[in-house]
């Protein structure tokens, strides 16, 4: 799709690869509707794409909560006009091991509150701004395209439960949405990244973050900026589809 005057709306976009996708989609001339639950770094983000020549407007959200997306997307409507992109960027960790046991006997396991936050975030919430910002395009008629920020860990990962399984729902829902919206002009495809230098990476312990990069055919963790590459691929490819972008450095868990 042409992104020159586009509307795109990014979940997480006041830093990390939210920031590097709209850097890079900015670049081809999209408008962009950055949402995130800070405001201060939401507007240095905009501040810093203003520097740039980049257009974008900052919108206070919980992609969590319905009331907090479905306001978000009439202010983005109203302020820019409907969107006809969506990046469904936001997500967290809350890693733990399903138990954690020491000679036979079970001392402590992911709690139920680290299991909903995650699924919270980094599933209904794609599912929540999947569904504002497709009721958008639909009714303005002209399609569009939805990307989620899926993960290496949708295969599964240890200690990571709610992370794996909320990833490879993302997974699914990509699928099943390109199927049902393709009648409407609407395309959904996912990037999957493997260890990325972020700062959700940034928070494990230095000589792990080596024993990983030792893992990695290519020696290296990866950079927001290649994530944002493979973001406007999907944007740029008139044909794709459905289908997940694995993005890695060859790394398969």
């Amino acid at each position: 799709m042409s992104m020159d005057k586009t509307v795109i709306a990014i979940t997480g976009g006041a830093r990390g690869l939210g920031l590097a996708m709209a850097q890079r989609l900015g670049r081809q001339g999209a408008r962009l509707a950055l949402l995130d639950r800070e405001a201060e770094a939401l507007d240095s983000a905009v501040g810093a794409l203003a520097e740039s020549g980049i257009e974008a407007q900052a919108f206070v959200a919980d992609v969590a909560d319905e009331a907090s997306v479905t306001q978000a997307f009439a202010d983005i409507a109203e302020r820019m006009g409907p969107v006809q992109g969506l990046v469904n960027n936001a997500g967290i960790t809350r890693d733990g091991l399903l138990i954690k046991a020491k000679d036979g006997k079970v001392e402590k396991g992911l709690s139920l509150s680290q299991w909903r936050q995650v699924i919270d975030v980094n599933l209904t919430g794609v599912f929540l701004c999947g569904q504002a910002a497709a009721q958008q395009m639909v009714e303005a008629g002209r399609g569009g395209v939805i990307v989620n920020i899926s993960s290496i860990s949708q295969a599964g990962n240890m200690g990571q439960s709610n992370y794996a399984a909320a990833k490879a729902g993302v997974t699914a829902l990509t699928v099943t949405w390109a199927k049902e919206l393709a009648r409407h002009g609407v395309r959904v495809g996912a990037v999957a990244p493997g260890f990325i230098e972020t700062d959700m990476t940034a928070a494990i312990r230095p000589e792990m973050l080596e024993k990983i990069a030792r893992g990695i055919p290519l020696g290296k963790l990866g950079q927001p900026e290649d994530i944002a590459e493979s973001v406007a691929f999907i944007f740029n490819n008139a044909y794709f589809t459905g289908r997940v972008i694995e993005c890695d450095g060859g790394l398969r868990i």
